[in-house]
C-alpha cells in the first residue's frame, strides 16, 4: 500500500544573531532567536513499503549530498524498515539565502515519512536525528519563536510574537558562510563577548515583556563583514529603513534582508520600489500556526493534537 501527502516546509528568520566564539569541536558558540515565517517549499511524498530501499527526488538541481535524501536514509535506518520513496520538491525558498531553505525541507521529511509509514520514532530520538544532518534543523522540528543556544540546536520556546508582515528581499548574491566566520572570527574578543550577551538577553526580556505587537531584536553579527563583501546588501538595508520597515535586518549569514511593516500601506509601497529585486511578502507563523498547517496536511494518518504527528496505528 502507498502512502501519500502534500506538505509545507516553512522557511525561518533570525531575529538577531550573535557569535560568541569558537570552541573546541570547531564549531562557534551562537545566541539566536529563530522565526518561523509562511515562505515554504511545497513536498509531495509517496511512500511504498519494499524489500530493498530507493529514494528519489525530483525537482531540484543535483545536490551533492542531499538532506532530503540523508533524512529518508536516517529515518528508514532508525525504524529498520525498507521503502521506496518518491519525493517532488517544488523549491521556493531561495537557496543560500540564510532561510534554512535545506534544514527545513529535511525536518519535513523527518516529521512526515515515520506517519506515513505508520511507525512512531520518540521525539528525543527524532531531535538526535535532527541535530546530526545540521545545526538549523532541529528548530523545523517545532516552529514558532525559539532561543538557539550551541550551535543553534540547543532550542527554547519563546512566546509568540504577533503575526506581523514584512517584505523578505532576496537578491542574486551568494554570501558564503565559511567567509562570513573567518573575516568574523578576526573581530571576536572577551570584551565583546560580554557586550553581546548583556545586550541578547536585554532584547530577549524587552521582547517577552511587550504586549503591544512590537518586534524587538538584537544585532546579527555577521551584518557587518558580510556588507563588507557585498555593499549590495547594505545598500537593500537602507531601502527598507527609508520605507518604513521597523526592524529590517540581515538573516542568517546572508544573502536574505527582511524588514516589517506597521502596516499594509507601507508594506505595498516597499514592494513597488523593490519591483526589480525578487521579493517575497511574509508573515510569522505561530508555534500553532505551524503544527496546525502540518496536522492538517497529514490528517488521513494521524491522531489530531501529537506532536510531533503520530499514526494512531503505529507501533
Amino acid at each position: 500500500m502507498t502512502a501519500e501527502a502534500s506538505v509545507r516546509a516553512f522557511a525561518k528568520l533570525n531575529l538577531g544573531l550573535r557569535v560568541l566564539y569558537k570552541r573546541p569541536d570547531g564549531y562557534h558558540e551562537l545566541r539566536t532567536v529563530f522565526q518561523t515565517i509562511s515562505l515554504a517549499d511545497r513536498i509531495t511524498l509517496s511512500v511504498t513499503r519494499a524489500r530493498s530501499t530507493k529514494v528519489a527526488v525530483h525537482g531540484t538541481p543535483d545536490i551533492p549530498d542531499n538532506l532530503v535524501v540523508r533524512a529518508s536514509n536516517r529515518i528508514l535506518e532508525a525504524l529498520k524498515i525498507a521503502a521506496h520513496i518518491t519525493i517532488s520538491l517544488d523549491k521556493r525558498i531561495p537557496m543560500g539565502a540564510g532561510l534554512g531553505g535545506g534544514s527545513t525541507d529535511a525536518a519535513a521529511i523527518l516529521l512526515a515519512l515515520p506517519a506515513l509509514l505508520r511507525k512512531r520514532l520518540p521525539a528525543e530520538q527524532l531531535a538526535s536525528i535532527a541535530a546530526q544532518l545540521g545545526s538549523d534543523v532541529p528548530f523545523f522540528l517545532h516552529g514558532g519563536t525559539a532561543l538557539g543556544l550551541g550551535r543553534g540546536e540547543e532550542l527554547y520556546p519563546l512566546p509568540d510574537l504577533p503575526a506581523v508582515r514584512g517584505l523578505l528581499v532576496a537578491p542574486n548574491v551568494h554570501s558564503s558562510t565559511a567567509d562570513a566566520y573567518r573575516d568574523l572570527s578576526a573581530q571576536l574578543t572577551s570584551i565583546q563577548l560580554q557586550n553581546k550577551l548583556v545586550s541578547f538577553q536585554r532584547e530577549i526580556w524587552q521582547s517577552a515583556a511587550d504586549a503591544g505587537g512590537v518586534i524587538r531584536m538584537d544585532e546579527n553579527d555577521f551584518e557587518a563583514v558580510v556588507f563588507e563583501r557585498h555593499p549590495e546588501l547594505r545598500q537593500i538595508k537602507r531601502r527598507l529603513v527609508r520605507a518604513g520597515a521597523n526592524p529590517a535586518a540581515m538573516t542568517g549569514s546572508g544573502s536574505s534582508i527582511f524588514g516589517i511593516f506597521p502596516d499594509r500601506g507601507r508594506l505595498d509601497a516597499a514592494k513597488q520600489l523593490f519591483a526589480n529585486e525578487r521579493v517575497f511578502p511574509i508573515s510569522f507563523l505561530s508555534r500553532a500556526r505551524y503544527r496546525s498547517a502540518w496536522q492538517r496536511a497529514l490528517a488521513p494518518y494521524i491522531q489530531p493534537d501529537l506532536w510531533p504527528p503520530q499514526s494512531p496505528s503505529a507501533r
